[in-house]
């Protein structure tokens, strides 16, 4: 058994918990013991989680020597500033925001998708891609290599709970207010719009489909919509990819899904589409999956694999994935075995 010491930074959020859970959990089945140390923003320091464990705050870099990895989920600002100074300290750092995952020197890692990344580790760093990319990457990869992907139309239904534990509770805090007047969802949508706030999301969620999701970036498309393009090129390696992304908010708590066309060099068939789908590690077949069902499984789930009606060389297919686990925690936590797999930790003790 391999004892490695992890600090987890933003371990009081939705994301953070489940990392801690997930290192507790799956550590002894691949021969690991994590010694876990939750970190959190000043404010959080002497906090005692539910699992006895007692957060730090980052404070100052006295407190970062001696970790093997340290795992971040804390947002982008946070890991700018800190992700360098574990680093610096020796660790390998798994960091979940979007401040490195473009960077050139920082591999961004599907954990069944490219694996070999890891062997690059430049400044220390290591990307986890954004939740999106995350769910259809395994699947676009089995069909990547079957068919040879060239165009990527994807549309995604993303769950509240990829705004965090925030964006989950505006949900929940609207719902009620707006099904005690049934009618008004009816025949006065928008003014059962002005009953609730919505201050996560760019209008009000519960009852309700929002078609704009991040900020915008000058170019009529949200920078949720380039993580879809710029990341899928950069995880694939297909610096080419023609990539047109729209994201959209949905009244879903945890689960995002993602309606994809894909265009192929190779004409595909689906019957060879299912066969490499259903080889390919972490990817599940399910006719019909929904976010619902599939909240609080490891796996992505595709379905409505189909002929596209207009392109001899299209497939459509539908794919869920759990934004919490597989889009976020569970992905940072297979990086972190596959470093230990690897034999990566503990080359950088003496940086």
């Amino acid at each position: 058994m391999s004892r490695y010491r992890v600090a987890v930074v933003g371990a009081t959020g939705a994301v953070g918990s489940r990392m801690r859970k997930l290192l507790r959990e799956r550590g002894p089945r691949v021969g690991i013991e994590w010694e876990i140390v939750p970190f959190a923003s000043e404010r959080s320091s002497g906090k005692e989680l539910e699992d006895g464990l007692v957060v730090q705050g980052l404070v100052d870099d006295d407190r970062l020597d001696g970790f093997d990895v340290a795992i971040f989920s804390a947002g982008g600002s946070v890991s700018r500033e800190w992700a360098p100074r574990f680093a610096a300290r020796g660790a390998i750092v798994v960091d979940n925001s979007s401040a490195w995952r473009l960077d050139p020197e920082v591999p961004l890692v599907v954990s069944e998708v490219n694996p070999e990344a890891l062997d690059s580790i430049g400044k220390g760093i290591v990307a986890n891609p954004n939740c999106t990319t995350m769910a259809i990457m395994p699947p676009l990869k089995a069909l990547h290599d079957e068919f040879r992907l060239r165009e990527l139309v994807a549309t995604s239904y993303q769950a509240a709970g990829g705004a965090g534990q925030k964006g989950m509770e505006e949900l929940l805090a609207q719902i009620p207010v707006l099904a005690r007047d049934p009618e008004a969802l009816a025949d006065r949508g928008a003014e059962a719009a002005k009953a609730v706030k919505a201050e996560v999301f760019a209008k009000p969620l519960a009852f309700n489909v929002v078609p704009f999701l991040g900020k915008d970036t000058g170019n009529g498309y949200t920078d949720e919509e380039m993580k879809l393009l710029n990341e899928s090129r950069k995880i694939l390696d297909i610096p080419d990819l023609a990539v047109s992304p729209t994201c959209v908010r949905v009244p879903v708590m945890v689960g995002h899904a993602i309606e994809v066309r894909a265009v192929f060099e190779r004409e595909p068939t689906v019957e060879r589409a299912l066969e490499v789908l259903e080889a390919q590690p972490g990817v599940e077949l399910d006719e019909v999956p929904t976010p619902l069902e599939w909240a609080g499984r490891d796996e992505v789930a595709v379905g409505r694999v189909r002929l596209d009606l207009g392109n001899p060389r299209g497939l459509n297919l539908f794919v869920v994935g759990d934004n919490l686990l597989k889009g976020a925690a569970l992905n940072a936590v297979q990086i972190a075995e596959l470093l230990h797999e690897r034999g990566l930790i503990g080359r950088r003790a003496n940086v």
